[in-house]
């Protein structure tokens, strides 16, 4: 006799995003293992709307206060909850209508309700990595606490989720591999002259406009590091990265017999957000497989961390700790957010961050309260820097 498991109900936080939106896909695929419980978006309401008008959840929050109305009025036909604010997705993250939250809000505003979630003993499926970077040493803690499981999204620490999978041997070190972004083997006097549009093409991943930036000036692959600190409670020299442009191993562990164990395939964010909605089971799909002979030469070199400094900044904060992580992904925000809006060139983004890295006092144990005056205090220094 078969037995089917109940559907696992999903509350997607950030369900607009590119994350979200790649979530969704992989939901609406299989629609007998997930149900859609609860859909946040910030500001686009009307992509919202058709994502709860199609998958019904029951409780919806859209972030900007301004278009609750909206909101409210065009789901009023159907048994949805509709809230708004940023109060509103820490109440709902508390909520008992779901089994698994997909953090997907983009950056420092994904920490509270993930945190909500944590304290709450619910699985999370980690696509917001600002949470561990900002506070990963309190994160980690309470997810131990309360025994809520914590499954990585990113692809490279889903990676070394995976290989780690059945291990039972200590880690010498995890490689954590990066494309090096659409401005590989470039040097500051063609990167002074970079505006937006060129940044946000990405030779591999098709990704928000925030990762993607991140991604052109290396600051994604420190945010990573720092993340797979707390993931995998590793000792920072225990993280190392290396650029690897074809993008098809998405991270290995060395361990300390020598041995690698890489996990491979091609670059799609649907894989590893299925595979943290449905872990520990493995989902059949239809996504295009890696064919060894396409591309047939995966190559690695080291990064250029003179030309990149975002990296090197973020290996300091790394191996600095305390709360300069904190400090750093503020002002990184702050820097990301003016370049797409053309106010600061490519390059002053990285003399953004080493500054306020520079001017916000450090310390070395923060509590919870102090990482977010640690954050404010960064971001109104880094906006103060950005000439108006």
């Amino acid at each position: 006799m078969s037995t089917t498991l109940p559907k696992k109900r999903i509350a997607l936080f950030g369900s607009t995003g590119s994350i979200g939106r790649q979530a969704l896909e992989v939901i609406n695929n299989n629609p007998g293992l997930f149900s859609v419980e609860v859909l946040t978006g910030q500001s686009n309401d009307e992509l919202l709307i058709k994502q709860a008008q199609h998958f019904k959840p029951d409780v919806v929050v859209i972030g900007d206060e301004k278009k609750y109305g909206k909101v409210k009025d065009a789901l009023s036909a159907l048994p949805i909850k509709v809230f708004a604010g940023e109060k509103a997705l820490e109440e709902t993250a508390a909520m008992d209508n779901y089994d698994m939250m997909l953090a997907a809000i983009v950056g420092f505003a994904g920490l509270r309700p993930t945190l909500q979630a944590i304290e709450n003993g619910k699985a999370v499926a980690l696509a917001n990595k600002e949470t561990l970077v900002v506070a990963g040493d309190i994160v980690m803690q309470k997810a131990l606490e309360n025994r809520a499981p914590v499954i990585p999204v990113d692809s490279e620490h889903s990676a070394i989720f995976q290989c780690l999978i059945g291990e039972r041997n200590r880690i010498e070190k995890i490689i954590l591999t990066a494309s090096g972004g659409p401005f590989l083997g470039k040097k500051p006097n063609f990167l002074v002259n970079v505006k937006r549009d060129h940044a946000l093409q990405h030779p591999n991943w098709n990704m928000g406009a925030k990762i993607t930036i991140d991604s052109a000036t290396l600051m994604n692959k420190g945010l990573e590091m720092i993340e797979a600190k707390w993931l995998f409670n590793l000792q920072p020299e225990q993280v190392q990265v290396v650029i690897h442009p074809q993008s098809i191993i998405h991270s290995m562990i060395q361990f300390e017999d020598g041995s690698i164990k890489a996990q491979m395939g091609l670059p799609d964010m649907k894989l590893p957000i299925q595979y943290a909605l449905g872990f520990p089971l493995r989902i059949a799909n239809s996504f295009p497989r890696y064919d060894f002979k396409k591309p047939n030469t995966l190559t690695f070199e080291d990064p250029d961390t003179r030309t990149f400094r975002n990296l090197a900044l973020a290996t300091e904060a790394l191996f600095k700790g305390g709360n300069t992580p904190c400090v750093l992904n503020a002002a990184n925000e702050i820097a990301v957010f003016a370049f797409l809006r053309n106010r600061i060139g490519f390059l002053d983004m990285t003399d953004l961050i080493e500054r306020t890295m520079q001017h916000v006092p450090f310390i070395a144990k923060p509590t919870l309260e102090e990482y977010f005056e640690s954050d404010g205090e960064a971001r109104n220094f880094a906006a103060s820097l950005i000439k108006l």
